[in-house]
């Protein structure tokens, strides 16, 4: 029987995958045989994490974008396709957060930077937006593939503090359930799209909100382990299995869901 649950040979393009979860995610579908495509600004680091995959025995190449400019990412299509003429899956991990778009404890709504706040929602939601158009036309064509956008905690209740970077990750949820609709009615059922929302799991990008220099948590660390039923932060590869599912046949009748993924935080109250 064939395993349902199968990557291999599957060509999965990843923006952001030079991030902390973008690596890991790469790194587990490599050893699941799929053909990695990264995605990134940071060319030095996404070179190394090919290196790295293919030092294992695994299939990557890198190729530096802007996941803001829809000609450097039709480029970026045209390469991919020159290379292994077709594409799979699209993980849209590119997004990220920026001090601007937050309110503080000391602070209000009315010292948010918008600028700072049009920044966040501009990586997180067009950043995802674009990369779509780009790639899933590819999909379109060959009337299969699968999307797996990154939502967030925050896209399912307002967290404090995090206005900006909520508010994109919302969009991103709603933008999912459209797209689900809209290419499979118009393209047909192989095309699916669906999201994951990692509950708190340690990052760059939040360790300094999470962590104090010491590596001891900081009260928001411990207010969210506290309305954590597992009663700890989440580690990467903890997301691995939910989005390998979500780009297998295992899930050939999922679209248009969000996977949420928190250790029980969006199920828990007191």
């Amino acid at each position: 029987m064939a395993n349902l649950f199968s990557v291999k040979d599957k060509v999965v393009v990843i923006t952001g995958g030079a991030g902390i979860l973008g690596k890991g995610i790469a790194g587990h579908l490599a050893e699941e045989g799929a053909i990695i495509v990264i995605l990134d600004r940071a060319v030095e680091t996404g070179e190394k994490i090919v290196a790295e995959i293919e030092d294992k025995g695994g299939k990557a190449c890198f190729f530096e974008t802007d996941v803001l400019n829809k000609a450097v990412l039709e480029q970026n299509k045209k390469d991919i396709l020159a290379k292994f003429n077709r594409i799979d899956a699209l993980l849209n991990a590119a997004g990220g957060n920026m001090a601007g778009a937050t309110i503080g404890p000391d602070s209000n709504i009315f010292d948010l930077q918008v600028d700072a706040f049009r920044k966040v929602v501009d990586l997180n939601l067009f950043g995802t937006v674009l990369p779509t158009m780009v790639f899933a036309q590819v999909m379109a064509n060959q009337k299969v593939g699968a999307i797996v956008n990154f939502a967030s905690e925050a896209a399912l209740r307002p967290l404090t503090r995090v206005v900006g970077y909520g508010a994109a990750k919302a969009a991103i949820a709603n933008l999912t359930k459209y797209l689900a609709g809209e290419l499979a009615i118009k393209f047909g059922e192989g095309l699916r799209v669906n999201a994951i929302a990692p509950g708190f799991f340690l990052t760059d990008q939040n360790r300094a909100l999470m962590t104090n220099p010491d590596g001891s948590y900081t009260p928001r660390a411990e207010s969210v382990i506290a309305h954590t039923p597992f009663r700890r932060l989440g580690t990467p590869d903890e997301l691995f299995g939910t989005i390998q599912y979500l780009i297998s046949d295992a899930s050939k009748f999922v679209t248009g869901t969000i996977a949420v993924v928190d250790g029980g935080f969006n199920a828990f109250s007191i």
